[in-house]
Protein backbone atom coordinates (compact mmCIF):
# COMPACT_ATOMS: atom_id res chain seq x y z
CA UNK A 1 0.00 0.00 0.00
CA UNK A 2 1.36 3.74 -1.08
CA UNK A 3 1.97 5.69 1.88
CA UNK A 4 0.31 8.91 2.38
CA UNK A 5 2.34 12.20 1.43
CA UNK A 6 0.15 14.24 3.12
CA UNK A 7 -0.47 13.40 6.77
CA UNK A 8 -3.01 15.22 9.04
CA UNK A 9 -2.28 14.91 12.60
CA UNK A 10 -5.16 13.53 14.49
CA UNK A 11 -5.91 16.09 16.73
CA UNK A 12 -6.22 18.45 13.86
CA UNK A 13 -9.32 16.37 12.55
CA UNK A 14 -10.45 15.89 16.62
CA UNK A 15 -10.74 19.84 16.82
CA UNK A 16 -12.87 20.05 14.09
CA UNK A 17 -15.68 17.12 14.77
CA UNK A 18 -18.32 19.28 16.53
CA UNK A 19 -21.64 17.61 18.40
CA UNK A 20 -24.57 19.27 17.21
CA UNK A 21 -28.33 17.98 17.01
CA UNK A 22 -26.73 15.34 18.99
CA UNK A 23 -24.71 14.14 15.95
CA UNK A 24 -20.82 14.42 15.54
CA UNK A 25 -20.59 16.07 12.48
CA UNK A 26 -17.79 18.50 10.27
CA UNK A 27 -18.65 21.20 8.70
CA UNK A 28 -18.29 22.05 4.71
CA UNK A 29 -15.49 24.67 5.48
CA UNK A 30 -13.29 22.38 7.63
CA UNK A 31 -13.75 19.68 5.02
CA UNK A 32 -13.24 21.52 2.39
CA UNK A 33 -9.72 22.77 3.98
CA UNK A 34 -8.54 18.97 5.03
CA UNK A 35 -9.24 18.04 1.28
CA UNK A 36 -7.49 20.57 -0.35
CA UNK A 37 -10.59 22.20 -1.88
CA UNK A 38 -12.93 24.90 -1.76
CA UNK A 39 -16.30 25.34 -0.06
CA UNK A 40 -18.23 26.17 -3.28
CA UNK A 41 -16.60 23.21 -5.27
CA UNK A 42 -16.96 20.84 -2.20
CA UNK A 43 -20.79 22.17 -2.17
CA UNK A 44 -21.56 21.54 -5.88
CA UNK A 45 -19.98 17.98 -6.19
CA UNK A 46 -22.53 17.33 -3.25
CA UNK A 47 -25.55 19.37 -4.54
CA UNK A 48 -24.41 16.97 -8.23
CA UNK A 49 -24.85 13.73 -6.36
CA UNK A 50 -27.78 14.91 -3.39
CA UNK A 51 -29.02 11.96 -4.02
CA UNK A 52 -26.37 10.58 -1.85
CA UNK A 53 -26.67 12.30 1.41
CA UNK A 54 -29.89 11.93 2.94
CA UNK A 55 -30.80 14.21 6.32
CA UNK A 56 -28.94 11.56 8.68
CA UNK A 57 -25.62 11.55 6.33
CA UNK A 58 -25.74 15.95 5.62
CA UNK A 59 -27.77 18.93 6.76
CA UNK A 60 -27.65 22.44 6.92
CA UNK A 61 -26.96 24.50 10.01
CA UNK A 62 -30.19 26.73 11.07
CA UNK A 63 -30.11 30.46 12.06
CA UNK A 64 -30.09 29.87 15.56
CA UNK A 65 -27.22 26.87 15.12
CA UNK A 66 -24.76 29.36 13.11
CA UNK A 67 -25.67 32.13 15.04
CA UNK A 68 -24.40 29.65 18.28
CA UNK A 69 -21.23 28.31 16.51
CA UNK A 70 -20.12 31.78 15.68
CA UNK A 71 -20.59 32.43 19.55
CA UNK A 72 -17.26 29.67 19.46
CA UNK A 73 -15.43 32.22 17.93
CA UNK A 74 -15.90 34.93 20.13
CA UNK A 75 -16.87 37.85 17.24
CA UNK A 76 -16.94 41.09 18.75
CA UNK A 77 -19.64 42.00 15.70
CA UNK A 78 -22.74 40.42 15.34
CA UNK A 79 -23.08 41.36 12.17
CA UNK A 80 -19.98 39.86 10.89
CA UNK A 81 -20.69 36.70 9.07
CA UNK A 82 -17.31 34.71 8.92
CA UNK A 83 -17.12 34.93 5.71
CA UNK A 84 -20.74 32.90 5.02
CA UNK A 85 -23.25 34.20 3.00
CA UNK A 86 -25.11 30.71 3.52
CA UNK A 87 -25.21 28.61 6.60
CA UNK A 88 -22.55 25.64 6.64
CA UNK A 89 -23.63 22.42 5.81
CA UNK A 90 -22.85 19.69 8.55
CA UNK A 91 -21.45 15.82 7.44
CA UNK A 92 -22.04 12.81 9.66
CA UNK A 93 -19.52 10.50 9.87
CA UNK A 94 -21.29 8.40 7.24
CA UNK A 95 -21.76 11.89 5.24
CA UNK A 96 -18.04 12.04 4.86
CA UNK A 97 -17.35 8.63 4.43
CA UNK A 98 -19.86 9.41 1.17
CA UNK A 99 -17.82 12.37 0.36
CA UNK A 100 -14.99 10.30 -0.46
CA UNK A 101 -17.14 8.80 -3.14
CA UNK A 102 -17.46 12.62 -4.70
CA UNK A 103 -14.60 13.74 -3.88
CA UNK A 104 -11.94 11.73 -6.07
CA UNK A 105 -8.26 13.23 -5.64
CA UNK A 106 -5.55 11.59 -4.01
CA UNK A 107 -5.55 13.98 -1.30
CA UNK A 108 -9.04 13.98 -0.56
CA UNK A 109 -8.75 10.00 -0.34
CA UNK A 110 -6.35 10.17 2.38
CA UNK A 111 -7.95 12.76 4.58
CA UNK A 112 -10.77 10.82 4.44
CA UNK A 113 -8.85 7.60 5.56
CA UNK A 114 -7.59 9.60 8.41
CA UNK A 115 -10.79 11.35 9.62
CA UNK A 116 -12.28 8.01 9.35
CA UNK A 117 -9.67 6.56 11.70
CA UNK A 118 -10.35 9.47 13.89
CA UNK A 119 -14.57 8.89 14.14
CA UNK A 120 -13.29 5.23 15.20
CA UNK A 121 -10.98 6.56 18.01
CA UNK A 122 -13.68 8.36 19.11
CA UNK A 123 -16.49 6.09 19.54
CA UNK A 124 -13.42 3.21 21.12
CA UNK A 125 -13.25 6.02 23.38
CA UNK A 126 -16.23 7.00 24.71
CA UNK A 127 -17.00 2.86 24.67
CA UNK A 128 -13.96 2.27 26.85
CA UNK A 129 -15.09 4.90 29.27
CA UNK A 130 -18.53 2.87 29.59
CA UNK A 131 -17.14 0.12 29.88
CA UNK A 132 -14.64 1.02 32.72
CA UNK A 133 -17.81 2.63 34.49
CA UNK A 134 -19.59 -1.37 34.07
CA UNK A 135 -16.36 -2.31 36.01
CA UNK A 136 -16.27 0.04 38.72
CA UNK A 137 -20.21 -0.58 39.28
CA UNK A 138 -19.58 -4.13 39.42
CA UNK A 139 -16.40 -4.06 41.92
CA UNK A 140 -18.80 -1.75 43.93
CA UNK A 141 -20.83 -4.30 45.27
CA UNK A 142 -17.99 -6.62 46.54
CA UNK A 143 -16.51 -4.03 48.99
CA UNK A 144 -18.02 -2.82 51.85
CA UNK A 145 -19.38 1.03 52.40
CA UNK A 146 -15.57 1.98 53.82
CA UNK A 147 -14.82 2.17 49.86
CA UNK A 148 -18.22 3.61 49.34
CA UNK A 149 -15.81 7.31 48.94
CA UNK A 150 -13.70 5.92 46.92
CA UNK A 151 -16.59 4.96 44.43
CA UNK A 152 -18.43 7.84 44.32
CA UNK A 153 -15.38 10.05 43.59
CA UNK A 154 -14.18 7.95 40.84
CA UNK A 155 -17.65 8.13 39.29
CA UNK A 156 -17.98 11.32 39.88
CA UNK A 157 -14.64 11.93 37.54
CA UNK A 158 -16.32 9.63 34.47
CA UNK A 159 -19.42 11.33 34.45
CA UNK A 160 -19.46 13.50 30.96
CA UNK A 161 -19.36 17.31 31.48
CA UNK A 162 -22.53 19.16 31.78
CA UNK A 163 -22.95 20.63 28.72
CA UNK A 164 -24.99 24.13 28.67
CA UNK A 165 -27.72 24.37 26.14
CA UNK A 166 -27.24 26.02 23.01
CA UNK A 167 -23.87 25.04 22.57
CA UNK A 168 -22.48 24.03 19.50
CA UNK A 169 -19.01 21.67 19.88
CA UNK A 170 -17.91 18.42 20.84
Amino acid sequence: MKKSTSFIPQESIEGKILFIRGKKVMLDRDLAALYGVETSYLKRQVKRNIERFPEDFMFQLSKEELGNWRCQFVTSNSTDKMGLRYPPYAFTEQGVAMLSGVLNSPRAIHANIQIMRTFTKLREMILTHKDLQRKIESMEGKYDHQFKIVFDAIKKLLEPPEKPKGKIGF
